[in-house]
């Protein structure tokens, strides 16, 4: 953003994401960014995870932008929904990638107490990334999902979860989604002015 600084927090999904995953590069590479640290990354409980990412937020009185994966998609869209309005305003907007969908048959256990996925708009402007062949959510299923946080989406073909295993180690193309998202988000401010 031009006229304000502003923090970039990373919000990774299970298991963190390693030094070669997209969300490390991209911390190493943004100015201002942080990641939202975890206390335990196997065995994931929301209520933790929610208020680790609280507590990121509410250390700052900067606006943000939350970068999430996976599991942190979904760990934004419970934050949003209980979350106070005075942090809710700090968040300028949010990059959700490869949201996990907790509620699919296949799910592993450890995650299923993020279920069920909060089906209503987030309150900062939003962008969906997804895949048509990933294992964690299907292309119809992140659509859905994008549709009821009231995000744009974009649905990559064959990048698989969008992390190390399927190839996106730093993910340059994935700034792309960021910029747009930020270009709206000065538009949008630009309206208001």
């Amino acid at each position: 953003m031009r006229n304000e600084s502003i923090r970039y927090l990373i919000v990774p999904g299970w298991q963190g994401s390693p030094d070669d995953h997209w969300q490390t590069h991209w911390q190493n590479s943004l100015p201002n960014s942080a990641r939202v640290e975890q206390a335990d990354w196997l065995t994931p409980k929301r209520q933790d995870w929610v208020g680790a990412l609280e507590q990121a937020i509410a250390a700052d009185s900067t606006p943000v932008i939350l970068i999430a994966h996976s599991l942190g998609c979904i760990t934004v869209a419970h934050w949003a929904s209980q979350a106070s309005v005075s942090l809710l305003r700090r968040v300028r907007g949010a990059l959700l990638v490869a949201p996990a969908d907790v509620e699919r048959p296949t799910c592993a256990p450890a995650l299923r107490n993020f279920a069920p996925i909060p089906q209503h708009l987030l309150p900062f402007p939003c962008q969906v990334v997804s895949s048509d062949n990933d294992a964690a959510v299907s292309a119809p299923r992140a659509m859905q999902l994008a549709r009821a946080w009231g995000a744009e989406a974009g649905i990559l073909a064959g990048a698989g979860h969008i992390n190390v295993k399927s190839g996106h180690q730093r993910w340059e193309q994935g700034f792309a989604y960021l910029y747009r998202l930020q270009n709206r988000l000065e538009q949008h401010a630009l309206r208001r002015a």
